[in-house]
C-alpha cells in the first residue's frame, strides 16, 4: 500500500513560496514538521528531500560522477547492454520507469538522448529537482541536457509513439526485501510512494510493440524474467542483471 495520501510538504523559510506551489501541484498539505512516522517532502536550499523517521533521500547525480568517467562508463553493464552496431546519428532511448534517473544518466553520458517517464508525481518532482540542480554542475550540464522528463503513464506513452527509439529501458519496481543497510532503507522510502509494477505483461508488451531495436530490462540477479519472457541474452553482475530482448524487427 502506498502512502502518498499521508504525505506532507515542509520547507525552509526562503523557499516557502516555491513549496506552496509544489504542494498545490502535488495536492498535498503544508506543515511545519511531520508527525512521527509520517512521510514528508522537505524543500531545503540544497534540494528536495523525501524523509521519514530520520531517513532522508534526495536525487543527486553528482554522486555518480566517478561512474561517468570514460573508462568506468564503458564498463557499466547497462552501457554494454545498450550498445548497438551500425547506428547513424545520435542514438535515442526511453527510460519507461525512470525513478530517480540514475540509469538514464548513464545512457545520456554514453551519448543517448533519453526521454524519462515517471508515473508517480512525487518521484517525478524529486527527479526534476535532481535534473535542475545537475544542470548547474559543469561536468553534468551537457549530459542532463540530453535528458527530458515526462510525467505520466509510460505504457500509454509507449503505445502512442510515432517514432521508435533505439533502446527502451525497463526497471519495474519489484517487492522490497528486508535490508538492514542504510542505502536499502532509503530506497524503500520510494516504495512507500509507488507500488511494484501491477501489470508487467502490459509494460513489456507496450515496450516491444513500440518498435525499438532492443528492450533492456533491469532485474535482480536471481529474479524471474519480466512477465516470464525469456530474453535473447543477459548481462550479469554481482547483484543485478540486464535482460535483453531483440524484437523481430530489431537488429
Amino acid at each position: 500500500m502506498t502512502e502518498q495520501t499521508n504525505l506532507i510538504l515542509c520547507a525552509s523559510p526562503e523557499r516557502e513560496a516555491e513549496a506552496q506551489a509544489l504542494a498545490a501541484k502535488l495536492g498535498v498539505p503544508m506543515a511545519d514538521a511531520p508527525a512521527e512516522g509520517q512521510l514528508c517532502l522537505r524543500l531545503n536550499p540544497d534540494g528536495l528531500y523525501l524523509e521519514r523517521d530520520g531517513l532522508s533521500l534526495r536525487g543527486d547525480f553528482t554522486a555518480m560522477l566517478p561512474r561517468l568517467r570514460p573508462n568506468a562508463l564503458n564498463g557499466e553493464m547497462l552501457v554494454k547492454a545498450a550498445r548497438l552496431k551500425g547506428l547513424e546519428g545520435t542514438p535515442t532511448a526511453i527510460d519507461a520507469t525512470a525513478g530517480l534517473g540514475e540509469d538514464a544518466l548513464l545512457l545520456a553520458a554514453a551519448g543517448f538522448t533519453v526521454t524519462l517517464f515517471e508515473r508517480n508525481p512525487v518521484i517525478a518532482a524529486l527527479l526534476q529537482d535532481a535534473l535542475t540542480r545537475a544542470a548547474e554542475v559543469p561536468e553534468l550540464r551537457e549530459i542532463v541536457g540530453r535528458m527530458e522528463l515526462r510525467e505520466g503513464d509510460s505504457v500509454q506513452a509507449l503505445r502512442a509513439l510515432e517514432t521508435p527509439p533505439d533502446i527502451i529501458l525497463l526497471d519495474p519496481m519489484f517487492p522490497a526485501r528486508r535490508k538492514s543497510g542504510l542505502i536499502g532503507k532509503k530506497l524503500q522510502l520510494l516504495q512507500r510512494l509507488e507500488a511494484p509494477c501491477a501489470d508487467e505483461a502490459a509494460l513489456l508488451d507496450a515496450a516491444i510493440h513500440a518498435g525499438p531495436r532492443r528492450v533492456v530490462i533491469k532485474r535482480p540477479l536471481k529474479g524471474p524474467f519480466l512477465a516470464e519472457r525469456k530474453p535473447a541474452y543477459s548481462i550479469r553482475g554481482k547483484a543485478v542483471r540486464y535482460d535483453c530482448i531483440v524484437p523481430p524487427h530489431g537488429a
